[in-house]
């Protein structure tokens, strides 16, 4: 759920919900989700910090707006959902093995090469 104690911003775990959601298909293409004030009540928050989430979803072009009827999933939602969420796991990730590899004096073409010889390995291309 919603932990108004923690560090990630309100807004940002709203549309995390509501991201989840539509990957898990409770919410599907063209079906309205739910309003500012229905999210601010089921999760006893600021209706404006609610609106904030909707927003940023709107941005990320995952929901569009319906004059007068409220917030509806995109068609491609899931899709730009799982983009995303891989860019930014991978770029997270990548950040990771950047360090650690300067934390071991690893150069660039050396933890290049590390990689594809990775990638080759898992393809089961040995050479």
């Amino acid at each position: 759920m919603i932990n108004t104690d923690g560090t990630k911003p309100i807004y940002i775990q709203i549309s995390e919900w509501i991201e989840n959601e539509i990957l898990n298909e409770n919410f599907k293409p063209d079906e309205r989700v739910h309003s500012q004030y229905k999210l601010a009540d089921l999760f006893n928050i600021n209706p404006a910090t609610a609106a904030k989430g909707l927003t940023l979803l709107s941005e990320e072009k995952i929901l569009y707006n319906k004059r007068g009827l409220g917030k509806f999933v995109a068609h491609d939602a899931k899709a730009i959902i799982s983009d995303k969420r891989k860019n930014q796991t991978l770029k997270r990730l990548i950040q990771e093995v950047v360090v650690e590899a300067e934390r071991l004096h690893v150069d660039e073409q050396e933890l290049m090469e590390l990689i594809r010889t990775t990638v080759n390995e898992r393809k089961g291309d040995v050479t």
